[in-house]
């Protein structure tokens, strides 16, 4: 009785030397992916500004490839911050308009005890 069969020593022989050539590495990637995962690693290990400097250095050694989105970003940021502070103007438009009804509330609530 057989559970598993061998393929023939000469077969395994000839798949073995036929490997693949070695593609070309991407040196800046691995820079990239080397510079986060230390600077994660120190970060969490609590070495918090070498972890940033190498974090940020990963950053942007990973962004390099990517320069036309970068460009898009950085085109498009100025109607971020526009549409980022007409939010903020609008909370506190709320916030001062809440608290002005708590003030009248907190009036009108003693002017009924005195």
């Amino acid at each position: 009785m057989t559970v598993a069969t061998f393929p023939e020593r000469e077969y395994r022989t000839a798949r073995i030397t036929q490997m693949p050539r070695a593609a070309s590495v991407d040196w800046v990637r691995v820079a990239a992916c080397g510079s986060l995962i230390t600077g994660g690693l120190m970060l969490l290990s609590g070495q918090k500004r070498a972890g940033l400097v190498l974090a940020a250095s990963g950053t942007a050694l990973a962004m390099m490839e990517h320069e036309e989105t970068l460009r898009r970003w950085w085109e498009a940021l100025p109607g971020y911050v526009d549409r980022a502070q007409t939010m903020f103007e609008q909370v506190r438009d709320v916030v001062e308009d809440v608290t002005e009804k708590g003030e009248a509330f907190r009036r009108m609530v003693r002017g009924r005890q005195v």
